[in-house]
């Protein structure tokens, strides 16, 4: 028989008393069988809460943060509008660091079974800026209103953010978050009157229908300079004054707008998907350009990119100092190959480096690789080689390479590598690896796995890349016994 569900659904006045890796606020409560801990996401230490059990166990519960009844001691006020997407933002940045890099050496040890985490731990990169890092965001439309302080739901016209935890109710932007483009933002209700006026719906979460769906941005430090994209229906299509909508962007922002684009997505999945070929670029260009020590790479609707990239000019100096390591001396034809390159930032950064060997960029989407080579023409980086391809696959298709690499630089997504994959990739036979992780969760599982098979962790280290949230990079050199 399974467990039975417990008949309480929520815990009230819960005393957070620390944090667990991911963002977990932590409470105890006394039992006579020992303490029973509760998890409670994005709650902060020293905050009382009310939270929803969403997992029971016999010695915890995992549960969703529902309303503060009382602040922490240690938040500070900030003079920004409270979003879903910085739950931290009022605990002091030193403090979140803190929190940040004890609870996840902690969970290293955990899982990872690296006792002397500490003393391999080599540092902790911060963010260089912690307001107005990203560059870019996603609003949404709904037809559900939810109220920032009662958290009441309304219909209306909505444009903002998600409330946490829901897919359907949408907190208003009233005013600059923090994270993004204060300009922008603080304007976002000039949009939102603009959309309304129209007389066209935003999008019933109910009843997956209307027309204003999501608004996306992406935003280019090096020049200052927004590009834009409508996501909306195809309903009612003609009554929508695209040119009048483009007049007010540049109200707003003036020679800041880079481009406009407007697509069309009719899937009732509640995603902001933008598909190439169902867009249409009503206004200025369709790309804009940022620039990475020293390259400079082209960004579309699209392409996946750092969000934070001037903490990622550290992240990328980080590992570039560890493929440093790595190199053997006297060995000649050293290879590093830049796995899951995606569209080759990791890859022309360290083919520009004069201490560093041959470089190969591969990656199993060959659109990729096609935007990768494109990006290596465009700063003229003649010594590098990009293949679509299957790790599984690359020595049989590529024999040329058996033998020759040196170096692997990993760079995975969330989920980490599936097991089988990180088999291919050891079977490689590199002296080394280099280990970017966005979740350290799924890195400290791979550790066990590269332990086993003779690779040694030497150096660790912390980025973190997104202030106010629970966040945090990892960057992982291992060396071949």
């Amino acid at each position: 028989m399974g467990r039975r569900k417990p008949k309480i659904r929520y815990f009230d006045d819960l005393e957070i008393q620390d944090m667990a890796f991911g963002g977990e606020g932590i409470a105890k409560l006394a039992t006579d069988k020992g303490d029973f801990v509760v998890f409670v996401k994005n709650a902060l230490p020293g905050q009382v809460v009310d939270a929803k059990i969403i997992k029971y166990k016999k010695s915890f519960a995992k549960c969703k943060l529902v309303r503060v009844k009382k602040a922490s001691p240690e938040e500070v006020d900030m003079p920004y509008q409270s979003i879903p997407g910085a739950p931290f933002m009022r605990l002091p940045i030193e403090k979140q660091e803190a929190y940040k890099q004890t609870s996840t050496l902690e969970m290293y040890k955990r899982i990872a079974k690296v006792e002397n985490i500490e003393d391999i731990f080599e540092t902790y990169i911060s963010s260089p800026e912690s307001v107005h890092y990203r560059n870019k965001m996603e609003y949404s439309f709904s037809t559900l209103i939810s109220e920032l302080k009662t958290e009441q739901e309304t219909e209306g016209f909505a444009l903002g953010f998600k409330r946490r935890g829901q897919w359907w109710a949408v907190e208003n932007l009233d005013k600059d978050s923090g994270l993004f483009d204060q300009q922008l933002e603080d304007n976002l209700h000039k949009i939102r009157a603009f959309c309304e006026g129209t007389g066209l719906p935003p999008w019933n979460p109910r009843k997956s229908e209307g027309f204003f769906r999501f608004l996306v941005v992406r935003k280019s430090f090096v020049n200052d300079e927004l590009l834009l994209n409508l996501v909306t229906t195809s309903q009612d299509l003609e009554q929508f004054d695209k040119q009048a909508f483009v007049g007010l962007l540049q109200e707003i922002l003036g020679d800041r707008l880079a481009g406009l684009w407007h697509t069309i997505n009719d899937d009732i999945g509640d995603a902001a998907k933008q598909p190439a070929e169902q867009s249409k670029l009503l206004y200025g260009k369709g790309k804009i350009v940022e620039r990475i020590l020293g390259l400079d790479f082209e960004i579309s609707m699209q392409s996946f990119f750092q969000t934070n990239p001037r903490c990622a000019e550290l992240l990328y100096s980080k590992v570039i100092d560890y493929v440093k390591l790595s190199m053997q001396d006297g060995a000649e034809d050293q290879v590093v190959m830049d796995l899951f390159c995606g569209t080759g930032t990791i890859a022309q950064l360290l083919a520009q480096n004069p201490q560093i060997g041959s470089v190969i960029g591969v990656d199993i989407v060959p659109e990729a690789i096609v935007d990768a080579k494109e990006n290596a023409k465009r700063n003229k980086i003649d010594d590098i080689k990009f293949y679509a391809a299957d790790v599984r696959k690359f020595l049989k298709e590529y024999p040329q390479y058996i033998g020759k690499i040196n170096t692997i630089v990993l760079d995975p997504p969330r989920a980490g590598i599936a097991p089988k994959a990180l088999l291919r990739v050891i079977e490689l036979g590199a002296s080394a690896i280099v280990y970017v992780s966005c979740n350290p969760s799924t890195q400290a599982r791979d550790t066990l796995t590269l332990r086993e098979h003779g690779y040694e962790l030497q150096n660790f280290c912390l980025v973190d890349q997104f202030p106010h949230t629970a966040h945090i990079e990892s960057i992982a050199f291992f060396k071949k016994k």
